[in-house]
């Protein structure tokens, strides 16, 4: 079939604006904040609908790409949850149903698949992964061949194709020209060196005695490898990946495990990976906890002195805490804030020309090396501030005092507009004068679960506390 050309390095983009697939805006959303998530065996997350997001993500890719005489390619990663392997294959059935070729190359943190989709000049990377949630939940986050991950347009592109299975089962190839699907075994060696050369030449971590947690996830292998390889002593907890332990109690949402071997260790410093290793939460030498705010504080101060942070600018969600406001504002630094997600991080990263961003949850993204959050890249560019500016991380870390901050979660039955629910902005603009211009309020719904979050934030953690639990159990009454 005669195909259009187009420029590689400017898929992501592209492939929304090419296929002829008209998005439905009637069409129930698949993907949320950081592509599709959901219970494993359950709508969405079902072989039968995966094989459909293989389909359509094939048929997209057979329109907009161009090979010289080859079919379009691949990659297919995953972190280490027993659904892993049941939604590999329906992916890589649905790509190969389609002419697609797939490689697949296991278990590898996420900015893994971004970096390996560009290097290897693939088409489009995916990974399997439900990033920090439990093992019984899984999802798929699809990046471009420029390593980005894909634009909003084409997420509902996929979601129409997804929901007209009639016009997905009309576009199969002919049997001759079906996929294939192979397994690559140099994939971690590949993503080992990408993770160092983020690290100075001239510096390396001998005398570094680091405890590293994986969360039992896709870094498991690779992290240690990284840091061992560069000097450190490393103490490896969360490891033993089997199919059900990733993220439990353990990794970036249990960082205390890593704060206690941290003390007994005697260690310089602990690094707390997620399941897909995009995020990470660091520990002090003296059992302290680093979270992304502090780390982009630290790094973007660090930048500025080397005249490498572009328009002095870092890029923020609305859950970064107000006090890396104060604090970067000292060093004549702005924050400027984007929706939740490290997606529109990036976005407004590319847009501008920023090289430093992340969320408070620990996605930290230094534009310069990676194209997503990366936990070890972050890592490591921590390490390289501490060596350069002969500090431990407990000296680092007192640049930025947090302001008092209330974060409640509330399990919700229906996602109804906050401007359609009766009383909200009544009680919104109660707490706003209460607050009197000294902190904020932000609520929004989660884009991976069933939950409305309630940020406050204030002086006085009682008044804030009370303001967060008078909204969340406003809402609890109405949507729980």
């Amino acid at each position: 079939m005669s195909q259009e050309k187009i420029d590689p390095g400017q898929l992501s983009q592209s492939l929304a604006e090419n296929t002829v697939v008209t998005p439905d805006s009637a069409a129930p959303r698949l993907f949320g904040t950081d592509g599709i998530r959901g219970t494993s065996n359950k709508f969405p997350m079902t072989p039968e609908t995966v094989v459909r997001v293989g389909q359509a993500m094939g048929y997209i890719l057979r329109k907009t790409t161009r090979r010289r005489g080859q079919d379009p390619m691949v990659l297919i990663g995953k972190d280490t949850r027993l659904s892993g392997y049941m939604l590999e294959q329906a992916l890589s059935s649905g790509l190969n149903s389609m002419g697609v070729r797939v490689q697949l190359v296991g278990p590898l943190p996420t900015p893994g698949i971004g970096y390996l989709a560009q290097n290897m000049r693939a088409d489009a990377g995916i990974v399997i992964s439900a990033s920090h949630n439990a093992y019984l939940d899984n999802g798929i986050k699809i990046f471009g061949p420029d390593g980005f991950k894909i634009s909003d347009r084409m997420e509902r592109q996929i979601e129409t194709l997804v929901y007209n299975h009639e016009e997905l089962s009309s576009k199969l190839v002919e049997s001759k020209s079906i996929g294939r699907t192979r397994r690559i075994d140099d994939s971690m060696g590949r993503y080992v060196v990408f993770a160092k050369n983020t690290f100075p030449l001239d510096l390396t971590l001998d005398g570094f005695r680091i405890v590293l947690d994986c969360a039992n996830g896709a870094a498991y292998k690779v992290a240690p490898a990284i840091f061992e390889e560069l000097g450190a002593e490393v103490i490896v907890l969360g490891n033993a990946p089997n199919g059900f332990n990733i993220n439990d109690k353990t990794g970036a949402l249990y960082p205390n495990k890593t704060c206690e071997a941290v003390l007994k260790y005697r260690a310089d410093v602990g690094i707390s990976l997620d399941g897909d290793a995009d995020r990470v939460i660091m520990v002090d030498e003296t059992g302290n906890l680093i979270n992304g705010d502090h780390i982009l504080a630290i790094c973007a101060i660090h930048l500025k002195k080397l005249g490498k942070l572009n328009n002095d600018v870092v890029v923020a969600t609305q859950m970064s805490n107000y006090g890396l406001d104060q604090c970067l504002s000292q060093h004549g630094i702005r924050v400027e804030r984007t929706d939740v997600g490290d997606k529109h991080v990036v976005e407004c990263m590319r847009k501008n020309n920023y090289v430093l961003g992340g969320e408070q949850s620990g996605h930290i993204i230094f534009l310069d090396h990676s194209t997503t959050g990366d936990g070890c890249v972050a890592a490591l560019n921590m390490l390289a501030v501490a060596l350069r500016e002969k500090k431990r991380l407990s000296e680092l870390n007192e640049v930025m005092q947090d302001m008092p901050q209330v974060l409640i979660n509330t399990r919700v039955k229906e996602r109804v507009p906050f401007d359609q629910i009766e009383g909200f902005d009544r009680i919104m603009k109660e707490v706003e004068t209460a607050l009197d211009g000294k902190g904020r309020i932000f609520v929004r719904y989660s884009g991976t679960e069933p939950l409305v979050r309630v940020l406050v934030e204030g002086p006085s953690q009682r008044e804030i506390a009370s303001y967060a639990d008078t909204v969340a159990d406003f809402l609890q009454k109405e949507l729980g």
